[in-house]
């Protein structure tokens, strides 16, 4: 019971420390060779959402916003896009071609974080 209170302690300073944040690259280009990256807070996946015409949108995101009728809301001038959200450092940076849902988001972010520390 100890260890499992310790761990779920250090869990939680892990997602709070500062410099733990997720790190997601940044831009909308139809290229795919996207340099911009930026510091996410530890509530962020990182999102790769194309566009059918071909851009693709790379960016933080929150996870809680990973959700296809959230994104509509959030990009309405894009009618039809896929979309990956993923939560390990720059893991936005390839093809978009599948979706997560929140629930994974956030049991990933966990896991990079528990994982971090050992």
């Amino acid at each position: 019971m100890k260890r499992c209170l310790g761990l779920m302690l250090l869990l939680c300073y892990g997602m709070f420390h500062v410099g733990s944040g997720l790190r997601c690259y940044k831009c909308a280009d139809y290229t795919g060779r996207c340099q911009n990256v930026q510091e996410c807070t530890f509530e962020d996946s990182c999102i790769s959402l194309s566009e059918r015409g071909g851009k693709t949108i790379r960016q933080c995101i929150r996870y809680t916003d990973c959700d296809n009728s959230r994104l509509t809301q959030m990009f309405p001038a894009i009618s039809g896009f896929t979309y990956r959200c993923c939560s390990s450092n720059l893991c936005n940076s390839g093809i978009t071609v599948t979706t997560a849902t929140p629930a994974l988001a956030l049991a990933a972010s966990l896991l990079s974080v528990f994982w971090s520390w050992m």
